[in-house]
């Protein structure tokens, strides 16, 4: 994002109860894709089984884990792609964009077609939602930084951003806890043939308490202020890459 975007000071103070508003808003968005990360990283064995080709067994677990890769190569895409739409449009409208990407591809992969209904249709679909939530997450993670910072007092900047960095421990303890959960009410049969569909289902819940909270946030101050300004950058990608005084302070 545009660097005289994110330097500039915030125009108010926010009382606690909405930093921590603010800050939450912002970290559930973190943890639901480092949640996404650790269940799909636990399940890949599993979906392999049932989204690939069966003849070779090792080759379909590889491929699963491919698609997780496809993900990691396009967020710096991503990052670009929302990072403009974030200065242009805004924070918050930008949140909830992404926030649905990224929970709607986590909840459909419970809902994917075996490789047995619908042959190579499976794990393209696959393929297809991974890299959409990778589009997403890569605007994920600095627009959440960016969104608390533009809310934040400077001798509170760092306190409050650093909340985001926790968020891959909560979301690794949640994602134990309910595949765990899942695995002792069910046979281990039931498990392997539909039961790692459950995880990625009970998103929808997560997903809908993050629209929730989101849909609830003003846009940041900062962004406000520019905007009526009219300070706002034309062009955010060539003002952060094509500029040396920008590329200091990535």
């Amino acid at each position: 994002m545009d660097a005289r975007v994110t330097a500039a000071p915030a125009d108010q103070n926010l009382t606690r109860s909405e930093e921590r508003q603010v800050v939450f808003a912002s970290t559930l968005g973190t943890m639901f894709e480092w949640y996404d990360f650790f269940i799909y990283g636990s399940l890949a064995v599993f979906m392999s089984s049932v989204l690939f080709p069966p003849d070779n067994p090792t080759a379909a677990v590889l491929a699963s884990l491919g698609a997780l890769a496809a993900g990691f190569v396009i967020r710096p895409i991503g990052a670009v792609v929302f990072g403009r739409i974030g200065d242009r449009v805004g924070r918050k409208y930008t949140f909830l964009i992404t926030i649905i990407m990224m929970g709607g591809g986590t909840a459909l992969i419970g809902f994917l077609p075996t490789y047995a209904s619908v042959g190579h249709a499976a794990w393209v679909s696959l393929v297809v939602l991974r890299l959409i939530q990778g589009l997403a997450v890569g605007g994920e993670y600095g627009g959440a930084v960016v969104y608390v910072a533009e809310h934040s007092r400077p001798d509170r900047r760092g306190l409050l951003t650093g909340w985001i960095q926790i968020t891959s421990s909560v979301g690794l303890a949640l994602s134990i806890m309910v595949i765990i959960g899942t695995q002792s009410i069910m046979s281990e049969a039931d498990f392997r043939a539909w039961g790692w569909r459950v995880p990625f289902i009970m998103s929808i819940a997560m997903l809908a308490l993050s629209i929730y909270v989101r849909a609830k946030l003003h846009e940041s101050p900062v962004f406000a202020r520019l905007k009526a300004e009219r300070r706002l950058s034309r062009s955010p990608v060539k003002d952060t890459f094509a500029r040396w005084s920008s590329l200091l302070l990535c």
